[in-house]
Protein backbone atom coordinates (compact mmCIF):
# COMPACT_ATOMS: atom_id res chain seq x y z
CA UNK A 1 0.00 0.00 0.00
CA UNK A 2 1.47 3.38 -1.04
CA UNK A 3 1.57 5.76 1.53
CA UNK A 4 -0.62 8.72 0.89
CA UNK A 5 -0.71 11.48 3.44
CA UNK A 6 -2.21 15.02 4.20
CA UNK A 7 -1.08 18.84 5.80
CA UNK A 8 -4.53 20.37 6.56
CA UNK A 9 -3.91 23.58 8.33
CA UNK A 10 -6.93 25.66 9.05
CA UNK A 11 -6.62 29.04 7.59
CA UNK A 12 -7.36 31.23 10.45
CA UNK A 13 -4.05 32.70 10.84
CA UNK A 14 -0.34 32.74 9.58
CA UNK A 15 1.93 29.90 9.74
CA UNK A 16 4.01 29.21 12.60
CA UNK A 17 7.39 27.29 13.28
CA UNK A 18 5.06 24.18 14.63
CA UNK A 19 2.82 24.01 11.33
CA UNK A 20 6.44 24.28 9.40
CA UNK A 21 7.41 21.09 11.08
CA UNK A 22 4.49 19.20 11.27
CA UNK A 23 4.07 20.04 7.47
CA UNK A 24 8.05 19.01 7.02
CA UNK A 25 7.95 16.08 8.91
CA UNK A 26 4.87 14.57 6.65
CA UNK A 27 6.97 15.21 3.46
CA UNK A 28 10.07 13.68 4.85
CA UNK A 29 8.21 10.59 5.37
CA UNK A 30 6.33 10.67 2.43
CA UNK A 31 9.53 11.08 0.24
CA UNK A 32 11.17 8.55 1.94
CA UNK A 33 8.05 6.05 1.00
CA UNK A 34 7.66 7.59 -2.19
CA UNK A 35 4.28 8.09 -1.52
CA UNK A 36 2.08 11.30 -1.63
CA UNK A 37 1.70 14.53 -0.08
CA UNK A 38 -1.38 16.76 -0.19
CA UNK A 39 -2.76 19.30 1.07
CA UNK A 40 -6.05 19.98 2.35
CA UNK A 41 -7.47 23.31 3.89
CA UNK A 42 -10.13 22.89 6.96
CA UNK A 43 -11.70 26.10 6.59
CA UNK A 44 -15.24 24.99 8.19
CA UNK A 45 -14.68 27.88 10.93
CA UNK A 46 -15.86 30.03 8.22
CA UNK A 47 -15.80 33.17 10.81
CA UNK A 48 -12.32 32.91 11.43
CA UNK A 49 -10.87 31.47 8.73
CA UNK A 50 -9.41 33.94 5.75
CA UNK A 51 -8.70 33.89 2.11
CA UNK A 52 -5.51 35.56 2.58
CA UNK A 53 -4.87 33.20 5.13
CA UNK A 54 -4.80 30.57 2.51
CA UNK A 55 -3.16 32.59 0.23
CA UNK A 56 -0.18 32.57 2.74
CA UNK A 57 -0.17 28.77 3.77
CA UNK A 58 0.32 28.28 0.05
CA UNK A 59 2.74 30.71 -0.04
CA UNK A 60 4.39 29.45 2.93
CA UNK A 61 5.13 25.82 1.54
CA UNK A 62 6.34 26.45 -1.34
CA UNK A 63 8.81 28.34 -0.04
CA UNK A 64 9.75 25.20 2.39
CA UNK A 65 10.16 23.41 -0.64
CA UNK A 66 6.75 21.41 -0.79
CA UNK A 67 4.44 20.92 -3.88
CA UNK A 68 1.11 18.98 -3.81
CA UNK A 69 -1.71 17.77 -6.54
CA UNK A 70 -4.09 20.13 -7.38
CA UNK A 71 -6.92 21.56 -6.77
CA UNK A 72 -6.95 21.29 -2.99
CA UNK A 73 -9.64 20.49 -1.41
CA UNK A 74 -11.13 23.17 0.73
CA UNK A 75 -13.50 22.08 3.31
CA UNK A 76 -16.14 24.65 3.18
CA UNK A 77 -17.12 23.02 -0.31
CA UNK A 78 -18.04 19.65 1.06
CA UNK A 79 -20.23 20.67 3.73
CA UNK A 80 -22.92 18.09 2.16
CA UNK A 81 -20.90 15.22 2.58
CA UNK A 82 -20.06 15.43 6.13
CA UNK A 83 -24.10 15.84 6.74
CA UNK A 84 -24.37 12.93 5.18
CA UNK A 85 -22.11 11.02 7.86
CA UNK A 86 -24.15 12.93 9.80
CA UNK A 87 -27.50 11.86 9.25
CA UNK A 88 -25.93 8.35 9.02
CA UNK A 89 -25.43 8.58 12.72
CA UNK A 90 -28.42 10.39 13.49
CA UNK A 91 -30.18 7.04 11.71
CA UNK A 92 -28.94 4.98 13.93
CA UNK A 93 -29.81 6.62 16.72
CA UNK A 94 -26.69 7.87 18.36
CA UNK A 95 -27.35 11.50 18.17
CA UNK A 96 -29.40 14.70 19.94
CA UNK A 97 -29.58 18.46 19.89
CA UNK A 98 -27.52 20.32 22.33
CA UNK A 99 -28.86 23.96 23.23
CA UNK A 100 -26.27 24.51 25.77
CA UNK A 101 -23.64 27.33 25.38
CA UNK A 102 -20.67 27.12 27.45
CA UNK A 103 -21.63 28.77 29.96
CA UNK A 104 -24.60 26.59 30.74
CA UNK A 105 -21.94 23.61 30.85
CA UNK A 106 -19.55 25.58 33.22
CA UNK A 107 -22.28 25.81 35.41
CA UNK A 108 -23.40 22.49 35.26
CA UNK A 109 -19.84 21.33 35.76
CA UNK A 110 -19.12 23.53 38.85
CA UNK A 111 -22.46 22.31 40.79
CA UNK A 112 -21.65 19.65 43.80
CA UNK A 113 -20.87 16.18 42.69
CA UNK A 114 -20.66 13.13 44.23
CA UNK A 115 -17.58 11.06 44.42
CA UNK A 116 -15.87 13.74 42.16
CA UNK A 117 -12.54 11.85 42.98
CA UNK A 118 -13.39 8.60 42.20
CA UNK A 119 -15.97 9.41 39.61
CA UNK A 120 -14.55 12.16 37.80
CA UNK A 121 -18.03 14.19 35.18
CA UNK A 122 -17.57 13.74 31.88
CA UNK A 123 -16.45 16.77 29.74
CA UNK A 124 -20.45 17.64 28.95
CA UNK A 125 -22.70 16.58 31.80
CA UNK A 126 -25.54 15.61 29.56
CA UNK A 127 -27.95 18.36 30.42
CA UNK A 128 -29.85 17.43 26.55
CA UNK A 129 -29.22 13.87 26.53
CA UNK A 130 -32.88 12.62 26.55
CA UNK A 131 -33.86 15.58 23.67
CA UNK A 132 -35.34 13.71 20.46
CA UNK A 133 -33.89 15.11 17.20
CA UNK A 134 -37.62 15.75 16.49
CA UNK A 135 -36.77 18.49 18.60
CA UNK A 136 -33.99 19.97 16.73
CA UNK A 137 -34.47 23.99 16.71
CA UNK A 138 -32.50 26.53 15.15
CA UNK A 139 -29.25 27.11 16.57
CA UNK A 140 -28.63 24.21 18.10
CA UNK A 141 -25.33 21.51 18.16
CA UNK A 142 -25.78 17.91 17.59
CA UNK A 143 -23.74 15.72 19.75
CA UNK A 144 -23.16 12.16 20.20
CA UNK A 145 -24.41 9.97 22.66
CA UNK A 146 -21.36 7.90 23.48
CA UNK A 147 -22.67 5.69 25.90
CA UNK A 148 -25.19 4.59 22.95
CA UNK A 149 -22.68 4.57 20.34
CA UNK A 150 -20.41 2.51 22.93
CA UNK A 151 -23.79 -0.10 22.86
CA UNK A 152 -23.83 0.67 19.08
CA UNK A 153 -20.33 -1.36 18.58
CA UNK A 154 -20.87 -4.00 20.80
CA UNK A 155 -19.33 -2.34 24.28
CA UNK A 156 -16.46 -3.56 26.10
CA UNK A 157 -14.82 -6.11 24.20
CA UNK A 158 -15.76 -4.70 20.64
CA UNK A 159 -13.98 -1.83 21.66
CA UNK A 160 -10.99 -3.94 22.69
CA UNK A 161 -11.11 -4.94 18.94
CA UNK A 162 -10.96 -1.61 17.62
CA UNK A 163 -7.25 -0.99 17.26
CA UNK A 164 -5.39 1.59 15.93
CA UNK A 165 -1.39 1.70 15.19
CA UNK A 166 0.59 4.51 16.47
CA UNK A 167 4.21 4.72 14.97
CA UNK A 168 5.17 8.06 16.70
CA UNK A 169 8.20 7.84 19.36
CA UNK A 170 6.22 8.68 22.12
CA UNK A 171 2.89 6.18 22.02
CA UNK A 172 4.47 3.69 19.39
CA UNK A 173 2.32 0.75 19.31
CA UNK A 174 -1.32 -0.80 19.25
CA UNK A 175 -4.30 1.26 21.09
CA UNK A 176 -7.50 0.08 21.58
CA UNK A 177 -10.47 1.64 22.90
CA UNK A 178 -11.90 1.60 26.34
CA UNK A 179 -15.28 2.48 27.54
CA UNK A 180 -13.77 4.46 30.49
CA UNK A 181 -11.72 6.90 28.56
CA UNK A 182 -14.50 7.14 25.38
CA UNK A 183 -17.03 8.31 28.45
CA UNK A 184 -14.76 10.15 30.96
CA UNK A 185 -11.89 11.78 28.84
CA UNK A 186 -14.44 12.57 26.06
CA UNK A 187 -18.22 12.57 26.78
CA UNK A 188 -20.88 13.14 24.50
CA UNK A 189 -19.15 15.22 21.98
CA UNK A 190 -19.73 17.51 19.27
CA UNK A 191 -20.35 16.43 15.58
CA UNK A 192 -22.03 19.21 14.10
CA UNK A 193 -21.49 22.81 16.03
CA UNK A 194 -24.39 25.17 16.28
CA UNK A 195 -22.28 27.91 13.76
CA UNK A 196 -20.62 25.52 11.10
CA UNK A 197 -23.42 22.68 11.06
CA UNK A 198 -20.25 20.30 11.30
CA UNK A 199 -17.08 19.51 13.66
CA UNK A 200 -13.43 18.71 13.54
CA UNK A 201 -13.62 15.15 14.46
CA UNK A 202 -16.74 14.32 11.64
CA UNK A 203 -15.10 16.14 9.40
CA UNK A 204 -11.62 15.03 9.42
CA UNK A 205 -12.65 11.14 9.48
CA UNK A 206 -15.13 12.00 6.55
CA UNK A 207 -12.24 13.89 4.40
CA UNK A 208 -9.29 11.21 5.10
CA UNK A 209 -11.25 8.44 4.51
CA UNK A 210 -12.48 9.89 1.37
CA UNK A 211 -9.23 10.97 0.41
CA UNK A 212 -7.57 7.32 0.85
CA UNK A 213 -5.37 8.64 3.51
CA UNK A 214 -3.19 6.15 4.76
CA UNK A 215 -0.81 7.42 7.13
CA UNK A 216 -1.92 10.61 9.47
CA UNK A 217 0.67 12.58 10.91
CA UNK A 218 0.42 15.54 13.36
CA UNK A 219 1.09 17.00 16.95
CA UNK A 220 1.19 14.85 20.15
CA UNK A 221 -1.27 17.25 21.53
CA UNK A 222 -3.94 15.37 19.44
CA UNK A 223 -3.14 11.87 20.12
CA UNK A 224 -6.20 11.37 22.93
CA UNK A 225 -8.20 12.82 19.41
CA UNK A 226 -7.20 9.84 17.72
CA UNK A 227 -9.83 7.47 19.92
CA UNK A 228 -12.81 9.81 19.08
CA UNK A 229 -11.86 9.49 15.10
CA UNK A 230 -11.43 5.70 15.59
CA UNK A 231 -14.81 5.34 16.91
CA UNK A 232 -16.22 7.75 14.11
CA UNK A 233 -14.32 5.25 11.68
CA UNK A 234 -16.14 2.57 13.13
CA UNK A 235 -19.67 4.02 13.34
CA UNK A 236 -19.56 5.11 9.69
CA UNK A 237 -17.56 2.01 8.27
CA UNK A 238 -14.35 4.07 7.33
CA UNK A 239 -10.69 2.68 6.56
CA UNK A 240 -7.98 3.33 9.68
CA UNK A 241 -5.09 5.25 8.73
CA UNK A 242 -2.01 4.30 10.51
CA UNK A 243 -0.77 7.20 12.84
CA UNK A 244 2.06 9.41 13.70
CA UNK A 245 2.09 11.87 16.32
CA UNK A 246 5.73 13.49 16.97
CA UNK A 247 6.65 15.89 19.65
CA UNK A 248 5.60 20.01 19.66
CA UNK A 249 8.17 22.49 18.75
CA UNK A 250 8.01 24.74 21.93
CA UNK A 251 9.32 28.07 22.93
CA UNK A 252 12.38 29.01 25.75
CA UNK A 253 9.51 28.33 28.69
CA UNK A 254 8.35 24.97 27.37
CA UNK A 255 4.86 26.60 25.88
CA UNK A 256 3.25 25.16 22.83
CA UNK A 257 2.84 27.26 20.05
CA UNK A 258 -0.05 28.83 18.84
CA UNK A 259 -0.73 31.31 15.85
CA UNK A 260 -1.36 34.10 18.57
CA UNK A 261 2.08 34.00 18.52
CA UNK A 262 2.87 35.64 15.36
CA UNK A 263 6.08 36.41 16.07
CA UNK A 264 7.36 32.84 15.12
CA UNK A 265 5.32 32.85 11.87
CA UNK A 266 6.98 31.21 8.78
CA UNK A 267 6.89 34.91 7.33
CA UNK A 268 8.05 36.73 9.20
CA UNK A 269 11.19 34.74 9.46
CA UNK A 270 11.56 34.61 5.77
CA UNK A 271 11.18 38.04 5.51
CA UNK A 272 14.28 38.33 7.92
CA UNK A 273 16.64 36.11 5.63
CA UNK A 274 15.93 32.59 7.21
CA UNK A 275 16.36 30.04 4.88
CA UNK A 276 14.05 26.69 4.81
CA UNK A 277 17.05 25.11 5.94
CA UNK A 278 16.88 27.36 8.98
CA UNK A 279 13.11 26.52 9.94
CA UNK A 280 14.23 23.08 10.08
CA UNK A 281 17.21 23.77 12.57
CA UNK A 282 14.75 25.93 14.57
CA UNK A 283 12.02 23.49 14.60
CA UNK A 284 14.81 20.62 16.21
CA UNK A 285 15.76 22.99 18.68
CA UNK A 286 12.32 24.58 19.50
CA UNK A 287 13.36 27.76 20.09
CA UNK A 288 12.24 29.92 17.95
Amino acid sequence: MQMRQRFAPSPTGLLHLGHAFSALTIWRMTQAAAGDFLLRIEDIDRARAQPEYVSAIFEDLHWLGLDWPRPVWLQSARLEHYDTALNRLIEKGLCYPCRCSRRDIAAALSAPQENVITNPPPPYPGTCRQRPMADRAEGDAIRLDMARAIACLGGEAALQRLEYVETGPRFRGRHALTRAALLTRHGDIVLARRDIGTSYHLAVVVDDAAQGITHVTRGEDMFHSTEIHRLLQALLGLPTPVYHHHRLVRDKVGRRLAKRDDARAIAKYRAGGATPADIWRLCLEGLG
